[in-house]
């Protein structure tokens, strides 16, 4: 479909209008899926409600094919793109892990070196295990009093880049989970005058596209491709994402990238909602999103009032390692009243009926967005305020870490396919692991394949286990026993 970015009307939305006219049209269905517009499982039907099952249908000519784009969704697809100011978007309906994962194997091959920072998404690296690249990192700054990692500074990505001048690509969290934000337009213009792509991990950006005065977006600073989960701020469907592309990227090759890993049977129900939502946020962003950091910086004032407690915000702001903060971003430090983040996290939950995004051991994070009200804010305050009073302790042995530098001696690829071996957990020291660990969420994690164990990282497996985390990546669902290589010459 030939159609200039001049004669698109962001208030359509052509998948939504597409299913809209199929759901009136009562065709007799001998297709997929087999439940038959909800007929043939009742209890589903009744769970989800007959709307919503009367178009989870498979592709067909009027409702277009997700691998092969030709109608309704390459028109939504460019409805997408010029929202968001791409050359092109994607639906994706494998989540953001899908959408990082299609810019890592669109540029990198086996053996190509990719510069990132360590504190990524497992799905990062994951993509490395599958192309064989090979990661450079740069360990980010820590700030010592949260225990958080921060962004990459502009002196280390220029090292890294200046000692890699074989690297093909610089990959950019915008922002991290916590809300930091690096020097993204430095760091693209570093990497384009070194022949280098930029990639942009945006699951928790969506908003920085709409919303004012916000840090800038990938695409606004002149990266080649960004992956932004519309499904976590930007209201839609869980496990439906976007990628969008720069003009430097060949948007046929992304999509046969794409295509060797995300499904033939695309969800409509996922890809309605990222068209609706995309309309949504082109009509009522601006707004919405200044109400967000309106609600936020209240609860940040309400909760620093409670003594104990510290919501920090654009207070970090350096102008390097911390270039902005997302305001939108409600992280609390609860070391000071003698809890870990994921001791609050478990208490607001079961005693209060108060559901946090993630506890890790300093801090918690409770993530806001377009459906937040006022209200519930205040509920948060007001629980936060008793839990001080009712759980306070002495924060003396409080492990405050949160970013532990990885040891590095084999590629990711290399240590995940390696013969290998299990070995309970607290024999594995100075062995190089084959397998991931980390707490989830966020999913950034503790060990990838390929990272010495060290007596520290050892150490905090067991007291974030101790403190309740949620650990997850091992074969072994009780992390008793860890996969380590059998090779002794690592």
């Amino acid at each position: 479909m030939n159609v200039s970015k001049e004669k698109l009307d962001q208030s359509r939305a052509p998948i939504y209008e597409a299913l809209e006219q199929f759901r009136h049209m009562r065709v007799v269905p001998f297709d997929v899926p087999g439940h038959k517009h909800g007929r043939g499982n009742p209890e589903l039907a009744a769970f989800l409600g007959q709307q919503c099952v009367s178009v989870d249908v498979n592709s067909m000519k009027p409702l277009d094919n997700l691998c092969h784009p030709v109608s309704v969704i390459r028109e939504a697809e460019m409805l997408a793109a010029d929202a968001f100011g791409a050359a092109d978007a994607f639906l994706m309906v494998g989540g953001t892990t899908s959408s990082v994962q299609t810019m890592v194997l669109s540029t990198c091959k086996r053996g190509d070196k990719i510069i990132l920072p360590r504190n990524v998404h497992r799905s990062v690296i994951n993509a490395l295990v599958l192309c064989g690249a090979i990661p450079v990192y740069v360990n980010p700054d820590v700030d010592p009093s949260l225990g958080i990692s921060l962004g990459m500074k502009r002196e280390q990505v220029a090292k890294a880049i200046q000692q890699n001048p074989d690297a093909v690509a610089v990959l950019v969290n915008n922002p991290t989970y916590y809300g930091i934000c690096s020097d993204l337009r430095a760091i693209v213009k570093m990497a384009h005058d070194a022949g280098m792509y930029c990639l942009a991990d945006e699951a928790h950006g969506t908003h920085f596209y709409f919303g004012a005065n916000m840090p800038v977006s990938a695409m606004a600073a002149g990266a080649d491709m960004a992956a932004v989960s519309m499904h976590k701020s930007g209201g839609s469907l869980t496990q439906s994402s976007l990628l969008l592309v720069g003009p430097r990227m060949n948007p046929g090759y992304v999509r046969q990238i794409i295509n060797l890993t995300q499904t033939t049977s695309g969800s409509y129900l996922l890809m309605s909602s990222l068209d609706i939502s995309r309309r949504n946020l082109v009509q009522r962003g601006r707004e919405v999103f200044g109400k967000v950091v309106e609600m936020a910086e209240y609860a940040r004032s309400e909760i620093n009032a409670i003594g104990g407690y510290y919501a920090f915000g654009n207070e970090l702001v350096n102008g390097d390692s911390v270039f902005a903060f997302d305001a939108t971003k409600l992280s609390v430090h609860t070391r000071d009243i003698g809890l870990a983040g994921i001791e609050v996290y478990d208490i607001l939950r079961d005693e209060y009926d108060i559901q946090i995004e993630f506890g890790d051991i300093g801090n918690f994070l409770a993530y806001l967005s377009i459906g937040d009200r006022p209200q519930e804010l205040e509920r948060l305050v007001s629980a936060l305020a008793e839990i001080r009073r009712r759980f306070h302790k002495d924060p003396a042995g409080l492990l405050n870490q949160e970013y532990i530098d990885p040891v590095v001696v084999a590629s990711p690829q290399e240590a995940f396919y390696a013969d290998k071996k299990s070995v309970p957990i607290e024999q594995t020291e100075g062995m190089v692991c084959s397998e991931f660990v980390m707490c989830y969420p966020p999913g950034i994690p503790i060990l990838a394949p390929g990272e010495r164990i060290t007596r520290e990282v050892l150490d905090y497996i067991r007291y974030a286990k101790q403190k309740g985390c949620s650990m997850t990546g091992p074969e072994d669902p009780d992390i008793l026993h860890l996969n380590v290589l059998t090779k002794e010459d690592f």
